[in-house]
């Protein structure tokens, strides 16, 4: 008799059906309430049950015969499988060493969010947690997402980035109905909205899409590629790196013209006057006309004025990527389209005005009401020391160094030991050969993990964890009306416990045990954050189901979504700024920022400017590296997530890298050829695809392949990030700049 079970659950991909039968996954299929479901949820049958899960709590080799001599060996050694006691014994005693010996501000605490939907296991809240327990840890701010735009977005609108794009973005009703003009820097593209934080039931981006054309809005994307936008959009393939230049060159054309809403600019932005004087050369003697930015980011000049023209004579909606942000100087475009938005007066009008990542991820432009979330509380740091989230090589590498963010002189710590729980950093970091490095430095690292990625292969102490579907739990996102019993549909795979088992076991070992647990098991913590969820449902009007209700039911959507809250971004502060001001020190939006100005860093002198990076198409480094590589997120995965599975498809790797034929051709390269991809931080094989769709100059390499460095130093799976520059946007946001990277391309054989 088969013991086989089929139910709906929640991922950060979407909602599905998931079938296990005798203890195993065997296959998955689509939500019926969405009608465009994503296709990752594929790879989860051979991805749970994949050779490469972690299966018994294990320990370096060198680590453990002489803990100080062998941090070269991470990476090379061997592991040592033992029993969960002994393992748990150990990790506790290594954290006890390092808090009596250096303090709690000598520890780390990584972890990126992404290991679960369900809103108890979320890695990222356990890890914090049973830190925050023992005394706390040294935290990052920022993600590596939209690092710089979390910086700088204060400063322009004062509010929280996260908040900004949740609340403030006109909705895709909206947009169909008033938007006329929808000029997109970077395009908004369908495949990145597969995914949300804690999920999103249903893709409706290209839908969306194709129904505002519909209604006759003109799209342009503005981007090096033209499918990052829907077919249909017009296309300017514009120069990576030198947006900020096109909207500077669109503003230009604004003010000479007589083309701006100065009483807009007067009631509701402030320093629009010292902009002004830059704008049109003043203080640095180049006026930003069409042709000077032109020759930078190779779009006509006359294209350039007539697109300015048609945005300050129609309805326009600037949306900007995420992806933008992610250069150097990444914050300086957010900024500037902001301006841009204030100078066409159109920022509080519906379907006008300025939005952030559409198609970043799902549920951005959905009319919905927001309700409180199911959260897992972290309890308080008492450690007050923090690194920006992309500089934790450098804060490994440099103990003690001065750096500089957001107006602050600050320092890093040394960190002795480093403990990662959800995410993969040799998957998101930059410059993977330069972090490997930096992970020789602590003297313990400790990584929950279900597989073993490179993170885990580099760590000390490695302790299998289970994946969502042997775990029971509950599944609410920010940004969808529907609300999930996950079920566990199998038991743990070999020897894998949940985190919080995990961190339970750790904190009974160092007499935390009530704090961490408040004498709670799963079932009942879950129990406790769903009807603290029930009643601030209530309390917001909104009728949900008890915890036991949808057990039973499974699913449910909630009666929170429709056309009835699609409120227009910004109308009351727009109608009046005196009574509903921003949260900025002027109350306006900041075309100028004294706060910015008063940090003194000669490259940010309190406006939006142009500045060149290092590495872009305009530098002398493409004497050597002439190809501006670019590093998407994957459309058949989460970031690095179900990597395993993916790969054990015949031609899935290599990594495919897009490149236009003419660049091809000079290298004598041919579609579906192997080959390598270098600069001189590294190298990785790929297999190319000769496509139009890329501009000239300008290479495509999606990030999620696992780190797999050969002997020849050479990553043979195709992962970008042993490529990319690890450098901050800027002092403002020290974010990525992953999308400032020049290469080139050879054949495989050649070298």
């Amino acid at each position: 008799m088969t013991d086989e079970q089929t139910k709906v659950t929640s991922s950060h991909w979407g909602a599905f059906r998931i079938t296990a039968s005798d203890g195993q996954i065997v296959s998955t299929a689509p939500f019926e309430q969405d009608l465009t479901p994503s296709e990752i949820s594929r790879a989860i049958p051979s991805a749970v049950h994949h050779r490469s899960r972690v299966a018994k709590p294990s320990i370096r080799k060198g680590w453990l015969q002489n803990k100080d001599r062998a941090r070269e060996q991470r990476g090379s050694d061997e592991f040592i499988e033992l029993s969960w006691d002994e393992a748990l014994d150990i990790a506790a005693g290594e954290l006890k060493h390092v808090r009596e010996k250096f303090g709690n501000g000598a520890i780390f605490g990584g972890s990126y969010g992404w290991a679960s939907a369900g809103r108890f296991h979320h890695a990222q809240g356990q890890v914090h947690r049973f830190l925050n327990t023992i005394g706390g840890y040294v935290s990052s701010y920022g993600s590596y997402s939209v690092a710089a735009a979390q910086a700088i977005i204060p400063h322009v609108f004062g509010t929280n980035f996260v908040k900004f794009f949740w609340e403030y973005q006109n909705s895709w009703s909206l947009i169909a109905e008033h938007t006329q003009s929808l000029v997109m820097f970077g395009g908004i593209n369908p495949k990145n909205s597969q995914v949300s934080m804690g999920g999103v039931t249903r893709h409706e981006t290209a839908t969306r899409f194709d129904a505002i054309k519909r209604c006759g809005v003109r799209c342009i994307n503005i981007s090096p590629q033209r499918d990052d936008a829907p077919a249909g959009a017009e296309w300017l393939p514009i120069i990576p790196g030198t947006d900020t230049a096109m909207m500077l060159a669109l503003a230009w054309v604004l003010e000479t013209e007589s083309l701006l809403d100065r009483d807009f600019l007067n009631r509701c932005s402030t320093g629009y006057e010292r902009f002004r004087g830059y704008l049109l050369g003043e203080t640095d003697g180049q006026p930003k006309t069409p042709a000077w930015a032109s020759a930078l980011c190779e779009i006509d000049s006359k294209v350039i004025e007539e697109l300015a023209r048609h945005m300050a004579a129609h309805r326009t909606l600037i949306t900007v990527a995420w992806s933008l942000q992610r250069a150097e100087n990444g914050e300086q475009p957010y900024w500037m389209a902001a301006t841009l938005a204030a100078m066409l007066g159109q920022v509080g009008l519906p379907g006008g005005g300025i939005g952030y990542g559409y198609g970043a991820i799902g549920g951005i432009g959905v009319s919905i009401k927001q309700l409180g979330g199911i959260t897992f509380p972290q309890g308080k740091n008492p450690v007050r020391d923090f690194i920006p989230v992309a500089r934790i090589a450098d804060m490994l590498l440099n103990p003690g160094a001065a750096y500089d963010f957001n107006g602050e002189r600050r320092h890093y710590p040394d960190i002795k030991l480093v403990y990662w729980c959800g995410g993969n950093p040799f998957h998101h970091h930059q410059d993977l050969n330069r972090l490997q490095e930096a992970f020789q430095q602590p003297d313990t690292i400790i990584v929950n993990e279900p597989w073993w990625t490179a993170t885990a292969q580099r760590a000390d102490i490695v302790f299998p964890a289970t994946t969502s579907y042997e775990r029971e739990d509950i599944g609410r996102a920010q940004g969808d009306a529907y609300l999930f019993h996950m079920p566990q549909m199998i038991s743990p795979v070999h020897e894998s416990r949940n985190d919080y088992e995990i961190f339970s076991g750790l904190a009974e070992r160092l007499d935390v045990s009530e704090t961490f647990s408040e004498g709670r098991n799963s079932e009942q913590w879950q129990k406790v954050l769903y009807e603290e969820f029930e009643r601030g449902a209530q309390e917001s009007g909104v009728d949900v189901p008890s915890l036991e209700e949808l057990k039973q039911s499974n699913w449910v959507e909630l009666p929170i979504s429709g056309p009835e809250y699609s409120d227009t971004p910004f109308a009351d502060f727009r109608r009046d700024p005196q009574r509903f001001p921003l949260g900025t020190p002027s109350g306006k939006i900041e075309i100028y920022s004294y706060t910015i100005a008063g940090f003194n860093y000669p490259e940010d002198p309190g406006y939006p400017v142009w500045r060149s990076p290092v590495e872009w198409l305009g530098s002398e480094r493409t004497g050597q590296f002439p190809l501006h590589l670019i590093s998407p997120q994957p459309g058949d995965k989460l970031h690095s997530q179900l990597e395993c599975a993916i790969a054990d498809l015949p031609g899935q790797r290599p990594t495919p890298l897009s490149i236009n034929p003419l660049d091809a051709n000079r290298r004598q390269i041919e579609s579906n050829m192997v080959v390598r991809v270098f600069n001189d931080r590294g190298a990785c094989l790929a297999r190319a695809v000769l496509t139009e769709s890329v501009r000239e100059g300008v290479v495509a390499l999606p990030t999620g392949a696992w780190f797999s460095p050969g002997d020849d130093d050479i990553d043979s799976q195709g992962n970008p990030n042993v490529l990319t520059r690890d450098r901050g946007t800027s002092r403002i946001g020290q974010g990525s700049s992953a999308h400032s990277t020049l290469v080139d391309v050879a054949t495989a054989q050649q070298g």
